[in-house]
């Protein structure tokens, strides 16, 4: 069966794909007027910029109370922001040869769709649309509005505007779509404009942590002597190990992202050598800053008091420098936000898109804008969905369940490798994983022994999330027989 934009049986060589379209569209004999497509104008940086944008959000500066909670001492504390950068460098590694062999938009959709078929592929996208991307958008949008709020006190979050019955529409909600719709805006008009500013937004992110880290270190009122300090009280061999699988859903959150660049390879220039390149590269500046950032957290404060703080960057900083620095903190927890929201919004419609051509989802969000060369029905239908979850306030909760299904996702998409390296052995592959087998089987080995680990830890939420992912299963059915359907002439 042929699925996607290229041509069925072996594909092209994607030079000489280029090659012939460009003959066809000077051809004046063409009956047929070329459908607008998605530009390639996304350079290496760009894609390295949008991959560490998108990971470093406000995850970095609030989850680590989470993951002290259950790590207990600092050597088993850092192990696990350790083991993250690591596993993710595994799937890295592993994706970057599909990525180099499918150069197009989708990432992971395409990668299931060419190795175990439409269906997966199709509850793959769905999880992604209905929870994983627009409930990261709500997630990360409410983060801005709320920090925002903390510097510039009309923007109060909790300030209300209006009430239906029990409902409150407050400042949050207000800050928080307009951050969204302003977002989506932005990429609907052109693919260069929401790169400049996805860089921006990065580049200013990058400087601000680098002065938290430096300034941290060298006049902070920080103690390494924290770092040989558990948290109080004995703990058995088994409830660390447990403990341990737990604190790893905070952190493969926190590293969540590194998918990115696959998500948008239709757009990257040379992506048969940027794509791999920019995962690798990406994720290990990701890693450096995160343990640089938790190195600080130890620092700054003993475990058993990171792990009873919400807003455990903020505590460090006020720790290091002077309490009046909230404010300023604030300020650097915004920007993260606003930054990893823009990189989230311009990836994601990439995958609804690359659904909709293959005829899996609305066929409207197929289309690129002729002007802008975007995909902008699926942006706005992203933003509607989006903004939905911010009004309903349950955004967090359904991206906790989702975590479960996300982390058994990626290992299909990596376990495609060993399919396709069988099913196409000839096909093109300008990078090869190397370490194969072993680094993808590791990968998968790991994500296998966490989720087992996660079912029986907390077993509501990673059933939860099972069910939203299979509640795409109609939706597949309903799309698919519409596929299927005969063209009336």
């Amino acid at each position: 069966m042929c699925h996607g934009s290229l041509p069925c049986n072996e594909r092209m060589d994607y030079t000489q794909a280029s090659a012939s379209q460009t003959l066809t569209a000077a051809n004046p004999a063409s009956n047929k007027p070329e459908k607008p497509t998605l530009v390639r104008g996304m350079s290496f940086l760009d894609a390295v910029l949008l991959l560490v944008g998108g990971i470093i959000g406000s995850g970095l500066f609030l989850t680590s109370s989470d993951v002290a909670k259950t790590t207990y001492t600092p050597l088993i504390f850092m192990s696990a922001w350790i083991v993250g950068g690591i596993v993710s460098l595994l799937a890295c590694l592993s994706v970057a040869e599909l990525g180099s062999m499918f150069p197009e938009a989708g990432g992971q959709y395409v990668y299931l769709r060419e190795a175990y078929g439409d269906f997966p592929a199709f509850l793959y996208g769905w999880m992604i649309f209905s929870v994983n991307v627009t409930g990261s958008n709500a997630t990360i949008a409410a983060g801005f509005a709320a920090y925002a709020g903390a510097i510039i006190a009309p923007l109060n979050a909790t300030r209300p505007i209006f009430s239906i019955g029990a409902w409150t529409f407050n400042m949050g909600h207000a800050t928080a779509i307009s951050a969204i719709v302003f977002l989506t805006w932005i990429n609907v008009v052109g693919l260069r404009p929401a790169v400049i500013l996805q860089n921006i937004a990065t580049w200013a992110k990058f400087i601000a942590i680098a002065g938290f880290l430096v300034l941290g270190f060298l006049i902070g009122h920080g103690s390494w002597h924290n770092a040989t300090q558990p948290i109080p009280g004995h703990v058995g061999f088994l409830s660390l190990a447990s403990g341990f699988g737990v604190a790893l859903i905070a952190v493969f959150w926190v590293y969540d992202g590194w998918v990115y660049a696959t998500w948008v390879a239709g757009e990257i220039k040379d992506p048969q050598r940027n794509v791999p390149r920019s995962l690798i590269y990406g994720i290990a500046i990701v890693a450096a800053v995160i343990l640089a950032v938790n190195v600080l957290y130890l620092y700054a404060m003993p475990m058993q008091q990171m792990a009873m703080q919400d807003t455990v960057g903020q505590a460090a900083a006020q720790i290091l420098f002077f309490p009046a620095i909230g404010r300023w903190f604030s300020a650097l927890v915004a920007i993260a936000c606003f930054g990893a929201a823009a990189c989230s919004i311009l990836s994601g419609a990439r995958v609804y898109y690359a659904m909709a051509a293959d005829g899996l989802f609305f066929q409207k969000l197929a289309e690129v804008h002729p002007r802008w060369r975007t995909p902008a029905f699926s942006l706005i239908v992203q933003c509607i969905w989006s903004c939905a979850l911010v009004l309903t306030g349950r955004y967090d909760q359904l991206f906790t369940f989702v975590m479960f299904i996300s982390v058994i996702a990626y290992a299909a998409a990596a376990s495609s490798i060993f399919v396709l390296r069988r099913k196409r052995p000839d096909m093109p592959r300008p990078y090869k994983c190397p370490g194969y087998p072993w680094v993808p089987l590791a990968y998968c080995v790991i994500c296998g022994a966490w989720a087992l680990n996660a079912l029986w830890s907390k077993p509501f939420e990673s059933l939860a999330g099972v069910g939203i992912m299979l509640i795409g299963a109609p939706a597949y059915i309903y799309w698919h027989r519409a596929k299927r359907k005969p063209a009336v002439l």
